[in-house]
């Protein structure tokens, strides 16, 4: 067992620390990278992928309309967008995390409006195990 005072220093990147966390409590590394810096893949389970479809209701195909008119920035699908990009994301993980994987390497996304008004995003990835290198 490692014991620390507080004069103890300690050389780790604040990137490192950050993925370790995230390695301890259970969470999947999500990355578009297609390695981890600090980590080796250790093992590659598999492709994973992710979609999903949002539209936007009534009133926000009113405002979206009244935004296209003004000009300027689309907040109304702007807004959609992120909602379905973080779903993808959190479908993403939880698939990555039954096949046994620790991380999801060189994820990429596809965006595709589908009819009148409805989004849909897919996301995939390479789901692998990966472990910190050793110095």
């Amino acid at each position: 067992m490692l014991k620390l005072n507080l004069n103890t220093k300690i050389n780790i990147s604040k990137e490192r620390v950050e993925s370790r966390v995230i390695l301890m409590m259970g969470r999947v590394l999500l990355v578009t990278t297609p390695e981890v810096p600090g980590y080796r893949v250790k093992r590659v389970v598999g492709i994973v992928t992710a979609s999903t479809i949002r539209t936007r209701g009534m009133l926000g195909r009113i405002i979206s309309g009244i935004e296209a008119l003004v000009g300027g920035r689309g907040r109304a699908y702007l807004e959609e967008l992120n909602k379905a990009r973080r779903e993808v994301l959190d479908e993403l993980e939880r698939k990555a995390r039954m096949m046994g994987a620790n991380a999801v390497i060189g994820i990429d996304f596809e965006t595709t409006e589908m009819l009148e008004g409805f989004i849909m995003i897919t996301a995939y990835g390479t789901a692998v195990e990966i472990e910190p290198l050793e110095k």
